[in-house]
């Protein structure tokens, strides 16, 4: 092996350590808690996977899946490149923003303990679609879910740190930990809807425990958000 491949091989490690110095564990363990709470709160990304896949199997719900993964790619790429420079001229949209993120998570909160909330997993008579139209519909659902909109433009950059430079790397950073938990959450959810939609059928009270859990840990983040201690955030919300 040439001493310049060497060289090369030493500054890529490098750099991937500097890389993963750059985002601190609480800004991951944040985003991750925030993604696995807004991933098991029903939406419309979950109940079109649910439907899917319970009228017309795990096939069509993994290729839907494909296509609200996707919408994630566009929204990471999307939201980023305009982020980036956006917190750069302006750092302080970062308090609003993060405020603006809380509010919405206590009002997701709210929607998933409320009353007379309908389960996802309830079966539903729908036709069959093409492999083509699953994916795309997969798609366009996730494109126009406002709760992946907001998580991307509002919840997620308020973790970014301003210190530590290179913010379009760190916003990429933490959307692929999302979009990693919410793939395999949604994953899981579409290879076992058929038998959890039995189960839950046979014993309601299990599905208001669910929605009661899934509330109650959307409401702690969202008031850890607002007081900005959900990520490492130092700059400007200190």
């Amino acid at each position: 092996m040439s001493a310049q491949s060497v060289a090369y091989g030493d500054l890529m490690l490098e750099r991937r350590r500097w890389t993963v110095a750059m985002i601190d564990q609480s800004a991951l363990l944040g985003v991750v808690s925030i993604a696995l709470g807004m991933v098991l709160s029903p939406g419309p990304n979950m109940m079109y996977l649910v439907s899917r896949s319970i009228s017309q199997g795990r096939r069509a719900g993994i290729i839907s899946l494909g296509g609200v993964a996707a919408g994630f790619l566009v929204y990471l790429v999307g939201a980023n490149l305009g982020l980036a420079v956006l917190f750069a001229a302006v750092p302080e949209l970062l308090t609003v923003i993060r405020i603006a993120g809380a509010c919405y998570l206590l009002w997701l909160a709210w929607k998933t303990i409320k009353p007379g909330g309908v389960s996802v997993f309830t079966v539903q008579d729908v036709p069959a679609d093409s492999p083509r139209r699953l994916f795309t519909m997969g798609l366009l659902t996730n494109l126009l879910n406002p709760k992946i909109a907001i998580l991307y433009v509002a919840i997620i950059p308020q973790f970014v740190d301003l210190t530590k430079g290179d913010v379009l790397l760190q916003g990429i950073i933490l959307g692929g930990f999302q979009i990693m938990v919410a793939v395999s959450v949604n994953l899981s959810i579409v290879l076992a809807a058929g038998a959890v939609a039995g189960f839950l059928a046979r014993r309601p009270s299990w599905l208001r425990t669910q929605r009661i859990t899934m509330g109650s840990l959307l409401g702690v983040l969202a008031v850890m958000l607002a007081l900005g201690t959900s990520g490492n955030v130092t700059t400007p919300l200190t």
